[in-house]
């Protein structure tokens, strides 16, 4: 190959390899990238996973948290940068906007690329609604459906579900149930059952053989 082609080759190639590198981090965002003031959207969907019905339904929902005095955000992300948690962007973003009513803070957060989700709010709603109580609602309530099939409109409304009921002075609905998976009875045998089986042909036609053979020899040799 001349000089000149393998030169090209390697240029291309190297291309190729700062492309693979730098598409992953141009979807990153970072907490400034939502600006320095609190949006007027009540749902931020950076990740473009809600349909137009869902946004709607979801921004419904979020609305209703004033009637607790509570400023409540939905915030979707397709990719965090490299060394921020999701807990530590919402604490951030916290940190940075305040709610034009006054009322303190809750923001709902969902990563896409890691199906992980995280709940923070201002330090005033924290008798109403513990640390704990979010870490719950955002460890199990919402990545359980998020887990088991990119169910991010099912997370967002139990998540919302969960917390609202809790304002409204109602009991903690708790975590979801897991489901207990029931193994169907079937008639094909399992690896182990059938080695058994196997096994036990092997010892019939062993045991048979060697009452025939013994039997046959004694008639042949006895005429």
């Amino acid at each position: 190959m001349p000089r000149s082609a393998r030169r090209l080759l390697a240029s291309l190639l190297s291309f190729g390899v700062c492309l693979l590198l730098w598409a992953p981090a141009s979807l990153a965002i970072s907490p400034a990238a939502l600006g320095e003031s609190l949006p007027d959207a009540l749902v931020i969907d950076d990740a473009d996973v809600f349909s137009r019905a869902s946004r709607g339904e979801l921004e419904t929902k979020l609305r209703s948290f004033e009637d607790q005095r509570v400023d409540a955000r939905l915030i979707t992300l397709r990719r965090l940068d490299y060394g921020i948690t999701l807990n530590s962007f919402g604490e951030e973003l916290l940190e940075t906007w305040s709610s034009p009513s006054g009322n303190p803070l809750l923001l709902m957060l969902i990563e896409a690329s890691n199906k992980r989700s995280a709940v923070v709010a201002n330090q005033e709603l924290e008798a109403q609604l513990p640390p704990s109580l979010l870490k719950s609602t955002a460890r199990t309530t919402m990545t359980v459906p998020l887990r088991e099939g990119d169910r991010y409109r099912q997370a967002s409304v139990d998540g919302l579900t969960r917390l609202s009921t809790v304002l409204s002075g109602g009991e903690d609905p708790g975590p979801p149930q897991e489901i207990e998976r029931v193994t169907l009875p079937t008639n094909i045998p399992t690896k182990a059952e059938t080695a058994e089986s196997d096994a036990t042909k092997w010892v019939v036609i062993l045991l048979v053989l060697g009452t025939i053979i013994p039997m046959a020899t004694w008639w042949v040799f006895s005429r």
